[in-house]
């Protein structure tokens, strides 16, 4: 069974870039029968999907993150990234990276979610 866990800061200053990692197990992120994802959840709020890798390693945005999100893919590593730049203290979020066939409501593989701070 495919496992996702997310892994990067827990605490991030404003104005400066969150990196995070996702390692995946027993699945391989090359492959096109699931879309990539990152999706947050602010404290209080609903979950916000991010964005994607899919079919090919040009990722898909949420557009009012496409300015400062960045998606990838490492094939040798089996890791999916997430930098998002320019942080403010509304990007505090609990961060997940999932899997999910195209075409499904529900997503198939869940990280366990890491907690994300932004603060000075």
């Amino acid at each position: 069974q495919v496992q996702l866990q997310e892994v990067g800061p827990g605490l991030v200053k404003p104005s400066q870039t969150l990196s995070l990692t996702c390692t995946v197990s027993g699945g391989s992120i090359s492959s096109n029968n699931y879309a990539w994802t990152w999706i947050r959840q602010p404290p209080g709020k609903q979950l916000e999907w991010m964005g994607h890798i899919h079919n090919n390693d040009i990722p898909s945005y949420m557009p009012s993150l496409q300015s400062r999100a960045f998606i990838s893919r490492d094939t040798s590593k089996n890791q999916l990234t997430l930098q998002l730049y320019s942080v403010t203290p509304e990007d505090t979020a609990v961060y997940y990276c999932a899997a999910k066939r195209p075409g499904t409501s529900d997503y198939d593989y869940w990280g366990q979610g890491i907690q994300v701070t932004v603060s000075s």
